[in-house]
């Protein structure tokens, strides 16, 4: 429907078509150079059912008009008629939802563009599996990468050893690395490359257990955090990181999202998205943390540059590495944990190295989002933001914060901190947590609605390519805390369930404070980025499971359809 005739039968029955100029009164602070748009016509005009602006002054209207980019008016449909012009293009909802363009708060676009080039091991249930995976899919020379394995769906839930990759391929590296990207999983032949033996020491934060065999005391294959930096893997060159990200962004533009908040970014990946999106090419809004080595070899002696109009890419903060990964054991617990006595996971950096790295940051200029999922590497965190400047707002992003102990988690917003956490980690590790760390923990992990309560700002994500990229699959975890089969009944530690529009809000209003970017996105009111996703049918409608694969009918990015 894109025709002034069409839209007029759109419109029948909606009420007299308003005559007036639309109400620039609600124009958001500092967004006075939008005011001429709204005095011209609309480039799309977004009607046939609810749209949620997340503004709790108005938080819902029925009609939307977007020029240049930002959207200029709301309300009804016979409010907007006279900013309708031949060109102008409409968006027919057909009785289904809009909603700010929905960003994932933490993932990581190049690393799924690198996951669909890679042996998909996702799923896997025996090591069996994985290699027979791998057999079967490995390209014809040269490193076999892949991705995806998970030990907890094993009989045993053991740690494999590189014992079966090495029989299946005794002349080629094999390098695996677990679906949280916090260990892999290496033959022989990839742990000759490294030079790897069983007098080779793990960095710090790292691990490298050993096994006995015939050869002697050796590595058992398996590397944990810092010790996987150790495997020489070919390292792709631009050409490759171009066409991993156009993939992935073809891959995710369906699925409504809009932005990202990409996470350890490299020198080189940074070079490849500034030349996509000067070129035009990308079409989503990337937000991107530089990963912590580029920013102790460079960017520490840089200042960020500011974004200018509407930016597709900028680069604002620096990832930094608190602690491990729970399913790999090497998350920081204050206590050991219970299926492993007298382990207790480890720390990147020393409490003082993580001092000055996040002062060093947040000095100049950039933001932290540090990765920190266990109560000891959150408390040491925190402990970190009490060094800063009482004057500064370093709003400080706590990636995972999985298990948290429950005094610290007002101290979260007692020091601005914000609370990145993910929903589909919690029920894809909801099976095997409470072995992990105990009854008595349970009530401060993934405990979403004890930081709402407790006044933590929220962002939501997904991690992909850790979890699957569709972020309906986080709306319906978020809302249920239940998997794919709509188990367990009623959910897990249900207490901690959001409500949808605070699902909807992790990923909109959440998602843009946590970037500093809440004056221009995460919600629909004039002067604000016209950046939305439309569902075919209202969420609010839907069974909860239903909302898992809930369809998109479009995804809107600066006033323009990406993809419909």
């Amino acid at each position: 429907m894109s025709t002034r005739r069409a839209l007029l039968r759109l419109l029948a029955g909606s009420g007299a078509f308003a005559a007036c100029r639309p109400d620039l009164s609600d124009l958001p602070s500092g967004t006075d150079r939008w005011r001429p748009y709204a005095a011209g016509l609309a480039d799309l005009l977004v009607v046939g059912g609810t749209i949620w602006t997340m503004d709790p002054d108005r938080p819902e209207v029925t009609a939307l008009a977007a020029r240049d980019g930002r959207v200029i008016a709301i309300g009804e449909p016979g409010d907007l008629i006279h900013l309708h012009s031949p060109r102008t293009r409409v968006l027919d909802l057909g009785g289904g939802l809009a909603v700010p363009g929905l960003t994932d708060a933490h993932a990581h676009l190049i690393g799924l563009g690198a996951v669909l080039e890679e042996v998909d091991l996702r799923g896997a249930t025996s090591i069996d599996e994985v290699v027979a995976r791998v057999q079967r899919s490995a390209p014809p020379d040269g490193w076999v990468l892949g991705r995806g394995w998970d030990q907890n769906l094993w009989p045993g839930a053991a740690m494999p050893t590189h014992d079966p990759l090495s029989a299946a391929f005794p002349d080629r590296p094999v390098w695996l690395r677990r679906v949280d990207g916090h260990a892999g999983w290496a033959n022989r032949a990839a742990l000759t490359a490294a030079g790897i033996t069983a007098s080779t020491t793990a960095p710090q934060g790292g691990e490298l257990p050993l096994q006995g065999g015939p050869r002697g005391r050796e590595p058992t294959g398996l590397l944990v955090d810092t010790a996987m930096d150790l495997i020489p893997v070919p390292r792709p060159d631009r050409d490759a990181l171009r066409r991993r990200v156009l993939a992935a962004q073809a891959r995710v533009l369906p699925l409504g999202l809009t932005g990202v908040h990409e996470m350890g970014v490299s020198q080189d990946g940074d070079a490849t998205l500034r030349a996509l999106a000067a070129a035009g090419e990308l079409q989503l809004r990337l937000t991107a943390y530089a990963d912590e080595d580029w920013f102790v070899r460079q960017l520490q002696f840089n200042l960020p540059k500011r974004p200018g109009h509407d930016p597709r890419y900028t680069l604002v903060g620096v990832k930094l590495y608190v602690d491990g990964a729970l399913g790999s054991r090497g998350a920081a617990l204050l206590a050991p944990y219970d299926d492993r006595p007298g382990h207790r996971g480890a720390l990147q950096h020393t409490p003082a190295q993580l001092r000055s790295l996040v002062q060093l940051a947040t000095r100049s200029g950039w933001q932290v989002a540090a990765h920190a999922i266990g109560d000891r590497a959150i408390r040491e965190l925190l402990d970190t933001l009490t060094t800063l400047p009482r004057q500064a707002d370093p709003r400080l992003r706590v990636e995972h914060a999985q298990i948290v102990d429950l005094a610290d988690i007002p101290r979260f917003a007692q020091l601005g901190a914000v609370a990145s956490m993910q929903p589909t980690h919690a029920t894809s590790d909801m099976p095997w947590v409470p072995a992990r760390i105990g009854s008595a923990r349970l009530p401060g992990a993934y405990a979403w609605r004890r930081f709402l309560d407790a006044g933590v700002p929220l962002a939501l994500g997904s991690d992909f390519p850790v979890e699957l990229p569709n972020p309906t699959h986080g709306l319906h975890a978020a809302i249920t805390r239940q998997d794919a089969h709509g188990q367990p009944r009623g959910g897990w530690l249900p207490d901690q369930r959001l409500s949808l529009w605070q699902a909807v809000a992790g990923f909109t209003t959440g998602a843009a404070f946590a970037a500093r970017q809440e004056d221009w996105r995460g919600r629909l009111t004039p002067g604000m980025a016209a950046d939305l996703t439309c569902f075919r049918d209202d969420l609010r409608e839907l069974a909860p499971l239903a909302i898992r694969d809930a369809p998109v009918l479009a995804t809107v990015i600066a006033g323009r359809v990406v993809w419909e």
